[in-house]
Protein backbone atom coordinates (compact mmCIF):
# COMPACT_ATOMS: atom_id res chain seq x y z
CA UNK A 1 0.00 0.00 0.00
CA UNK A 2 1.06 3.72 -0.56
CA UNK A 3 0.82 4.29 2.87
CA UNK A 4 3.63 2.22 3.92
CA UNK A 5 6.29 4.56 1.68
CA UNK A 6 4.37 7.88 2.13
CA UNK A 7 6.12 9.24 5.21
CA UNK A 8 4.41 12.73 6.35
CA UNK A 9 6.54 15.39 8.08
CA UNK A 10 3.82 16.29 10.26
CA UNK A 11 3.84 20.23 8.84
CA UNK A 12 0.46 20.73 6.72
CA UNK A 13 1.29 22.46 3.01
CA UNK A 14 -0.17 25.68 2.19
CA UNK A 15 -4.08 25.10 1.16
CA UNK A 16 -4.11 25.11 -2.90
CA UNK A 17 -6.13 27.45 -4.56
CA UNK A 18 -9.66 25.84 -5.17
CA UNK A 19 -12.98 27.13 -5.71
CA UNK A 20 -16.30 25.94 -3.85
CA UNK A 21 -18.67 23.46 -5.78
CA UNK A 22 -22.13 23.71 -5.78
CA UNK A 23 -23.99 20.42 -6.39
CA UNK A 24 -27.68 19.74 -6.88
CA UNK A 25 -28.61 22.60 -4.51
CA UNK A 26 -25.61 21.76 -1.98
CA UNK A 27 -22.76 24.07 -1.45
CA UNK A 28 -19.27 22.82 -1.11
CA UNK A 29 -16.75 25.68 0.24
CA UNK A 30 -13.31 25.61 -0.86
CA UNK A 31 -11.87 24.30 2.78
CA UNK A 32 -13.19 23.04 5.96
CA UNK A 33 -11.54 22.49 9.13
CA UNK A 34 -11.74 18.63 10.18
CA UNK A 35 -13.60 18.13 13.16
CA UNK A 36 -10.51 15.49 14.18
CA UNK A 37 -7.55 16.99 13.82
CA UNK A 38 -8.95 21.17 13.57
CA UNK A 39 -6.72 21.19 10.57
CA UNK A 40 -8.16 23.26 7.45
CA UNK A 41 -8.18 21.33 4.21
CA UNK A 42 -9.49 21.69 0.85
CA UNK A 43 -12.42 20.69 -1.61
CA UNK A 44 -10.91 17.82 -4.00
CA UNK A 45 -14.53 17.18 -5.52
CA UNK A 46 -18.17 16.08 -5.01
CA UNK A 47 -21.12 14.04 -6.75
CA UNK A 48 -24.08 12.65 -5.99
CA UNK A 49 -25.47 9.18 -5.15
CA UNK A 50 -28.51 7.70 -6.46
CA UNK A 51 -30.52 4.93 -7.18
CA UNK A 52 -33.03 3.66 -9.47
CA UNK A 53 -36.49 4.27 -9.05
CA UNK A 54 -38.49 2.61 -11.22
CA UNK A 55 -35.97 3.71 -14.53
CA UNK A 56 -35.68 7.01 -13.01
CA UNK A 57 -32.09 8.19 -11.72
CA UNK A 58 -33.42 9.41 -7.70
CA UNK A 59 -30.62 11.13 -5.81
CA UNK A 60 -30.28 10.38 -2.30
CA UNK A 61 -27.15 11.45 -0.94
CA UNK A 62 -24.43 14.62 -2.03
CA UNK A 63 -20.68 13.83 -1.54
CA UNK A 64 -17.91 16.07 -0.97
CA UNK A 65 -14.69 15.08 -0.45
CA UNK A 66 -11.66 17.36 1.64
CA UNK A 67 -8.12 16.37 1.72
CA UNK A 68 -5.01 17.88 3.82
CA UNK A 69 -2.57 19.90 1.31
CA UNK A 70 -0.18 17.75 1.97
CA UNK A 71 -1.62 14.77 -0.43
CA UNK A 72 -0.92 16.77 -3.48
CA UNK A 73 2.68 16.91 -2.93
CA UNK A 74 2.44 13.38 -1.98
CA UNK A 75 0.42 12.13 -5.29
CA UNK A 76 2.88 14.75 -7.40
CA UNK A 77 6.06 12.63 -6.08
CA UNK A 78 4.60 9.91 -7.56
CA UNK A 79 4.15 11.28 -11.14
CA UNK A 80 0.77 11.45 -11.07
CA UNK A 81 0.75 15.10 -12.08
CA UNK A 82 1.79 13.85 -15.09
CA UNK A 83 -1.68 12.40 -15.92
CA UNK A 84 -4.71 13.68 -17.88
CA UNK A 85 -7.91 13.88 -16.07
CA UNK A 86 -8.84 10.74 -18.01
CA UNK A 87 -6.33 8.83 -17.20
CA UNK A 88 -6.66 9.50 -13.29
CA UNK A 89 -10.40 9.08 -13.32
CA UNK A 90 -9.61 5.25 -15.33
CA UNK A 91 -6.94 4.27 -12.78
CA UNK A 92 -7.30 1.96 -9.81
CA UNK A 93 -3.52 2.73 -8.75
CA UNK A 94 -4.57 6.67 -7.99
CA UNK A 95 -7.40 6.12 -6.40
CA UNK A 96 -5.56 3.74 -4.11
CA UNK A 97 -2.97 6.32 -3.21
CA UNK A 98 -5.24 8.92 -2.68
CA UNK A 99 -7.69 6.32 -0.08
CA UNK A 100 -4.27 4.81 1.54
CA UNK A 101 -2.32 7.74 1.13
CA UNK A 102 -0.82 8.93 4.97
CA UNK A 103 -2.94 12.60 4.65
CA UNK A 104 -6.24 13.40 6.36
CA UNK A 105 -9.47 13.05 4.30
CA UNK A 106 -12.83 14.27 5.06
CA UNK A 107 -15.89 13.45 3.80
CA UNK A 108 -19.18 14.90 4.20
CA UNK A 109 -22.53 13.06 3.39
CA UNK A 110 -25.49 15.62 2.53
CA UNK A 111 -29.17 13.70 2.80
CA UNK A 112 -32.06 14.52 -0.15
CA UNK A 113 -33.78 11.64 0.96
CA UNK A 114 -35.07 10.75 4.25
CA UNK A 115 -32.54 8.05 5.53
CA UNK A 116 -32.34 6.15 8.67
CA UNK A 117 -28.88 5.49 10.17
CA UNK A 118 -29.39 1.74 10.52
CA UNK A 119 -29.74 1.54 6.67
CA UNK A 120 -27.07 3.88 5.72
CA UNK A 121 -23.99 1.71 7.86
CA UNK A 122 -25.91 -1.85 6.97
CA UNK A 123 -25.67 -0.28 3.08
CA UNK A 124 -21.68 1.29 3.48
CA UNK A 125 -20.27 -1.91 5.59
CA UNK A 126 -21.80 -4.25 3.24
CA UNK A 127 -19.66 -1.95 0.29
CA UNK A 128 -17.22 -2.41 2.61
CA UNK A 129 -16.90 -6.10 2.95
CA UNK A 130 -17.24 -6.09 -0.72
CA UNK A 131 -14.14 -4.02 -1.18
CA UNK A 132 -12.35 -6.36 1.75
CA UNK A 133 -13.12 -9.29 -0.44
CA UNK A 134 -11.98 -7.91 -4.12
CA UNK A 135 -8.47 -6.96 -2.20
CA UNK A 136 -8.26 -10.25 -0.74
CA UNK A 137 -8.68 -9.27 3.23
CA UNK A 138 -9.50 -11.73 5.40
CA UNK A 139 -11.01 -12.14 8.79
CA UNK A 140 -7.12 -13.05 9.64
CA UNK A 141 -5.88 -9.57 8.43
CA UNK A 142 -6.30 -7.41 11.72
CA UNK A 143 -6.27 -9.31 15.04
CA UNK A 144 -8.09 -8.15 17.71
CA UNK A 145 -6.06 -6.23 20.64
CA UNK A 146 -8.59 -4.14 23.02
CA UNK A 147 -6.88 -2.76 26.23
CA UNK A 148 -6.26 -5.04 28.88
CA UNK A 149 -8.03 -4.35 32.28
CA UNK A 150 -4.29 -2.33 33.68
CA UNK A 151 -4.55 -0.02 30.36
CA UNK A 152 -3.53 3.22 31.47
CA UNK A 153 -6.19 5.83 30.62
CA UNK A 154 -5.87 8.34 27.58
CA UNK A 155 -7.26 12.04 26.51
CA UNK A 156 -9.51 11.22 23.66
CA UNK A 157 -8.98 14.46 21.46
CA UNK A 158 -11.94 13.88 19.57
CA UNK A 159 -14.43 12.75 22.47
CA UNK A 160 -13.28 15.37 24.80
CA UNK A 161 -12.94 12.50 27.60
CA UNK A 162 -10.74 10.14 29.29
CA UNK A 163 -10.66 6.54 28.43
CA UNK A 164 -8.28 3.13 27.54
CA UNK A 165 -6.43 3.78 24.40
CA UNK A 166 -8.57 0.96 21.90
CA UNK A 167 -8.06 -0.01 18.44
CA UNK A 168 -10.67 -2.31 17.28
CA UNK A 169 -10.27 -5.59 14.89
CA UNK A 170 -12.04 -5.00 11.71
CA UNK A 171 -15.25 -7.16 12.68
CA UNK A 172 -15.33 -5.17 16.36
CA UNK A 173 -14.89 -1.97 13.97
CA UNK A 174 -18.24 -3.06 11.48
CA UNK A 175 -19.97 -3.80 14.93
CA UNK A 176 -19.12 -0.60 16.36
CA UNK A 177 -19.89 1.39 13.34
CA UNK A 178 -23.48 -0.23 13.14
CA UNK A 179 -24.34 0.53 16.66
CA UNK A 180 -23.45 4.40 16.54
CA UNK A 181 -25.79 4.88 13.33
CA UNK A 182 -28.60 2.33 14.59
CA UNK A 183 -30.72 4.83 16.46
CA UNK A 184 -29.93 7.89 13.67
CA UNK A 185 -32.38 9.27 11.56
CA UNK A 186 -31.48 11.55 8.75
CA UNK A 187 -34.59 13.96 6.91
CA UNK A 188 -33.10 15.98 3.81
CA UNK A 189 -30.45 18.52 4.90
CA UNK A 190 -28.58 16.37 7.57
CA UNK A 191 -25.25 15.46 7.03
CA UNK A 192 -22.90 12.38 8.24
CA UNK A 193 -18.93 13.66 8.34
CA UNK A 194 -16.17 11.17 8.52
CA UNK A 195 -12.52 12.88 8.92
CA UNK A 196 -9.87 9.56 8.02
CA UNK A 197 -6.58 10.35 10.04
CA UNK A 198 -3.08 9.68 8.60
CA UNK A 199 -3.10 7.03 10.93
CA UNK A 200 -6.58 4.88 10.00
CA UNK A 201 -8.47 6.00 12.64
CA UNK A 202 -12.69 6.85 11.53
CA UNK A 203 -13.97 9.59 13.19
CA UNK A 204 -17.32 9.96 12.71
CA UNK A 205 -19.76 12.62 13.20
CA UNK A 206 -23.55 14.04 12.77
CA UNK A 207 -24.90 17.24 11.81
CA UNK A 208 -28.92 18.55 11.32
CA UNK A 209 -27.69 21.03 8.61
CA UNK A 210 -24.65 22.11 6.56
CA UNK A 211 -23.02 22.84 9.58
CA UNK A 212 -19.70 20.79 10.79
CA UNK A 213 -19.09 20.33 14.49
CA UNK A 214 -16.34 21.15 16.12
CA UNK A 215 -15.18 18.01 17.24
CA UNK A 216 -16.27 14.16 16.23
CA UNK A 217 -18.93 11.81 18.36
CA UNK A 218 -16.79 8.99 18.28
CA UNK A 219 -13.81 7.42 17.27
CA UNK A 220 -13.01 3.65 15.53
CA UNK A 221 -9.41 2.81 15.62
CA UNK A 222 -8.98 0.55 12.47
CA UNK A 223 -7.73 1.84 9.04
CA UNK A 224 -9.55 -1.03 6.88
CA UNK A 225 -12.87 0.22 8.02
CA UNK A 226 -11.19 3.85 7.72
CA UNK A 227 -9.74 3.50 4.15
CA UNK A 228 -12.38 1.31 2.70
CA UNK A 229 -15.65 3.65 3.69
CA UNK A 230 -13.92 6.17 1.14
CA UNK A 231 -12.96 3.73 -1.57
CA UNK A 232 -16.58 2.80 -1.34
CA UNK A 233 -17.06 6.35 -2.57
CA UNK A 234 -14.85 6.92 -5.00
CA UNK A 235 -13.14 3.64 -5.52
CA UNK A 236 -13.28 1.58 -9.10
CA UNK A 237 -16.99 0.81 -8.06
CA UNK A 238 -17.89 3.44 -5.97
CA UNK A 239 -21.00 4.80 -5.08
CA UNK A 240 -20.39 8.14 -6.70
CA UNK A 241 -18.90 8.00 -10.19
CA UNK A 242 -19.49 11.79 -9.83
CA UNK A 243 -17.45 12.60 -7.51
CA UNK A 244 -14.74 10.09 -8.49
CA UNK A 245 -14.40 12.08 -11.68
CA UNK A 246 -14.52 15.46 -9.85
CA UNK A 247 -11.63 14.63 -7.81
CA UNK A 248 -9.86 13.54 -10.79
CA UNK A 249 -10.73 16.92 -12.68
CA UNK A 250 -9.53 18.80 -9.88
CA UNK A 251 -6.82 17.40 -8.78
CA UNK A 252 -5.34 17.35 -12.27
CA UNK A 253 -5.88 20.65 -12.18
CA UNK A 254 -3.96 21.35 -8.86
CA UNK A 255 -1.01 19.76 -9.39
CA UNK A 256 -0.95 20.83 -12.82
CA UNK A 257 -0.67 24.82 -11.44
CA UNK A 258 1.74 22.93 -8.52
CA UNK A 259 3.89 22.35 -10.97
CA UNK A 260 4.17 25.52 -12.86
CA UNK A 261 4.62 27.21 -9.47
CA UNK A 262 7.89 24.54 -8.95
CA UNK A 263 8.86 25.47 -12.67
CA UNK A 264 8.72 29.30 -11.47
CA UNK A 265 10.32 29.17 -8.58
CA UNK A 266 13.19 26.75 -10.37
CA UNK A 267 13.20 29.36 -13.20
CA UNK A 268 14.04 32.49 -10.17
CA UNK A 269 16.71 30.42 -8.41
CA UNK A 270 18.45 29.79 -11.77
CA UNK A 271 17.86 33.62 -13.00
CA UNK A 272 19.39 34.58 -9.42
CA UNK A 273 22.57 32.30 -9.67
CA UNK A 274 23.36 33.22 -13.31
CA UNK A 275 22.89 36.99 -12.06
CA UNK A 276 25.16 35.81 -8.92
CA UNK A 277 27.83 33.95 -11.56
CA UNK A 278 28.08 37.52 -13.73
CA UNK A 279 28.49 39.52 -10.48
CA UNK A 280 31.73 37.35 -9.65
CA UNK A 281 32.68 37.19 -12.93
CA UNK A 282 32.36 41.01 -13.56
CA UNK A 283 33.97 41.74 -10.20
CA UNK A 284 36.96 39.60 -10.71
CA UNK A 285 37.26 41.64 -14.10
CA UNK A 286 37.35 44.59 -12.33
CA UNK A 287 39.57 43.94 -9.68
CA UNK A 288 42.13 42.17 -12.40
CA UNK A 289 42.16 45.54 -14.18
CA UNK A 290 42.38 47.72 -11.08
CA UNK A 291 45.53 45.35 -10.70
CA UNK A 292 46.87 45.65 -13.61
CA UNK A 293 46.61 49.84 -13.68
CA UNK A 294 48.45 49.38 -10.10
CA UNK A 295 51.12 47.19 -11.98
CA UNK A 296 51.44 49.47 -15.03
CA UNK A 297 51.97 52.57 -12.36
CA UNK A 298 54.22 51.14 -10.62
CA UNK A 299 56.31 50.40 -13.50
CA UNK A 300 56.21 53.87 -14.74
CA UNK A 301 57.47 55.19 -11.49
CA UNK A 302 60.51 53.00 -11.55
CA UNK A 303 61.24 53.89 -14.94
CA UNK A 304 60.81 57.83 -14.10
Amino acid sequence: MFDQIIISSGVQSPLPSVTNLQVDSVNFPPSVISPASSNRLFLAGAGVQGLDIQGEFVISTVIGVYLDPNAVGSLTSFGWGCKTTEELTESVNFFRHIVTGSFEKFIKVTMKLPLTGQRYSEKVTENCEAIWESLGINSNSDISCGPPPSAKLRFNKITKTFGPSRHYSRGQAVKRFLEIFKPKKFPPGASILFAISPKGSLTVAFSNDDGIPKRGNTAIENKFLAEAVLESIIGKNGVSPGARLSVAERLAQVMKNEGRAETLILADKKFMKNNEVKEDATKTKTDQEEANDLSLGDKLAEEN
